[in-house]
C-alpha cells in the first residue's frame, strides 16, 4: 500500500479548498490533502506576505502537521489597491455591489488579483505566489464566490464568475499560478529525498 503524506490546507472557506483539491487532484498523488476548518486572525499589516506567512504559523501551532494556507486579495488601481489585504472583509460589509458602486463612472477598472500560498512543516516554511491582471465588470454576472462575478481576467472576455460555471477558472486562476509553484517545489524535494534515499542504501 502506498504511503500517503497527509498535509492540511487551514481555513474557514470551504470553496477555497474545493477549488484547490480540483486543482491538485491527480497532480500529487501522494498527498491526501485534508480541510481543517479554523478561523485564524489575521494580523494589521500593509504586505500581503507577511499577513499570510502569520497564519501560516498560527495554523502550524494548532495543528503541529504540515499545513498550508493561502491569503489573497483583490486589488483595484483606481482605488489605490484597494480591497487588497482587506478583501475579505470588505466583500462581507459591502459586497460586489458595494465595489461597483465605488468604481461608478471610472473609466478606469483594472485591477489584479493576488494568490498568496505557505507551506509550513514546523522545518521548512515555503511561499508561493500567483497574480493575474483583469478589469472590474460593470455588472456582477452569475457563477463563482466571492469576487469571481465581478473579476474578468486579462485576455478573456468574461468573469472568473462564468468561468466557473463553465469548468474553465482553474486554468486562469491566479490560484492555480501559485500552486503551479507548489507543485513544481514539492516535486522537486522529492526527486531530492528519493535520490538521497537511494545513495544512502545503494
Amino acid at each position: 500500500m502506498k504511503y500517503m503524506y497527509e498535509l492540511f490546507f487551514v481555513s474557514n472557506n470551504t470553496h477555497k479548498y474545493s477549488e484547490i483539491k480540483s486543482i491538485l487532484k491527480d497532480r500529487i498523488i501522494d498527498i491526501d490533502l485534508k480541510f481543517h476548518k479554523q478561523n485564524i486572525i489575521e494580523i494589521q499589516e500593509e504586505n500581503i506576505k507577511k499577513i499570510a506567512l502569520e497564519k501560516s504559523i498560527c495554523a502550524y501551532n494548532i495543528l503541529k502537521k504540515p499545513i498550508i494556507i493561502e491569503d489573497d486579495g483583490l486589488f483595484i488601481k483606481s482605488l489605490n489597491g484597494f480591497p487588497g489585504q482587506y478583501s475579505s472583509y470588505v466583500f462581507k460589509s459591502l459586497g460586489n455591489t458595494g465595489i461597483l458602486k465605488l468604481l461608478k463612472g471610472n473609466k478606469d477598472r483594472s485591477a489584479l488579483f493576488k494568490s498568496i500560498f505557505v507551506y509550513n512543516n514546523g522545518v521548512t516554511t515555503k511561499i508561493f505566489t500567483g497574480q493575474i491582471n483583469g478589469t472590474i465588470a460593470t455588472t456582477i454576472t452569475p457563477g463563482g464566490w466571492g469576487y469571481d462575478p465581478i473579476f474578468i481576467p486579462h485576455k478573456m472576455n468574461i468573469t472568473f464568475g462564468k468561468l466557473k460555471e463553465n469548468n474553465q477558472k482553474n486554468e486562469f486562476s491566479h490560484r492555480r499560478i501559485a500552486l503551479d509553484k507548489f507543485v513544481k517545489w514539492l516535486n522537486q524535494k522529492k526527486k531530492i529525498k528519493n535520490s538521497y534515499n537511494k545513495t544512502l542504501y545503494s
